[in-house]
């Protein structure tokens, strides 16, 4: 298999390439436009066919490449149903995937930091947006979160996983690059609670400046970054 793990060092955000081999079908998860540059030269050198851009929420810290990777290279944009932008081509509902040459990504509702996050199951990995981050979980005070509904996510849903999956989150701003279930289960501080009161009481009282690009970056990926 084909993963790369890249990174925008000005949102702290990873995005993923996946394909099954070079010369294949591909997707990018969480693009960053800032990073089209980066994308272009590794489609190109790698040989692979962009089938598909994927977002798992509406992003509030940077703009996504998703709009003009479509009209560079004719690729899908897939986003969960709950979605509000209106240029997605794909729509995914809980549960379905998303497959093309030797990959397949099946889609988990994961709400709470925004009402339109989901999380992207591939065999041994998941792709958990910024619901479940390392040694963290994503902010809910803004788009529609929800501290309780991230609770039900995480501990009814991403957590019930194998301890062994993968974790790889859409950002991290500790150098940290991937966790596993299991690990996160032990150290992260965030899911160290008996009850979704108690969770609520945490995010609740994070007090966290308003990120700096969301009046820009918003209403942009609502047109997918164009």
């Amino acid at each position: 298999m084909l993963f790369r793990q890249l990174f925008d060092p000005k949102s702290c955000t990873y995005t993923y390439l996946i394909a099954s081999g070079q010369g294949r079908e591909a997707l990018l998860i969480d693009p960053v436009r800032d990073r089209m540059n980066l994308y272009q030269q590794l489609l190109d050198e790698l040989q692979v066919k962009l089938l598909f851009v994927v977002d798992t929420h509406t992003h509030a810290d940077h703009i996504t490449a998703s709009g003009l990777l479509r009209q560079q290279y004719g690729c899908d944009i897939a986003m969960g149903e709950q979605a509000p932008a209106e240029c997605i081509s794909l729509r995914l509902k809980e549960a379905e995937t998303l497959n093309l040459d030797g990959i397949s990504l099946k889609a988990l509702y994961t709400p709470g930091h925004t009402n339109d996050s989901f999380s992207f199951l591939m065999n041994d990995r998941v792709f958990t947006g910024d619901t479940l981050l390392i040694r963290a979980t994503g902010r809910t005070d803004f788009q529609q979160g929800d501290a309780y509904k991230q609770y039900d996510s995480l501990f009814n849903k991403l957590l019930k996983l194998p301890e062994e999956t993968l974790v790889y989150p859409a950002h991290d701003y500790n150098g940290m690059t991937v966790s596993t279930i299991g690990e996160e289960k032990r150290f992260n501080p965030r899911l160290q609670v008996s009850s979704a009161e108690e969770y609520a009481n945490i995010m609740n009282q994070l007090n966290l400046a308003k990120p700096t690009m969301m009046d820009v970056a918003v209403p942009a990926n609502l047109k997918c970054g164009l």
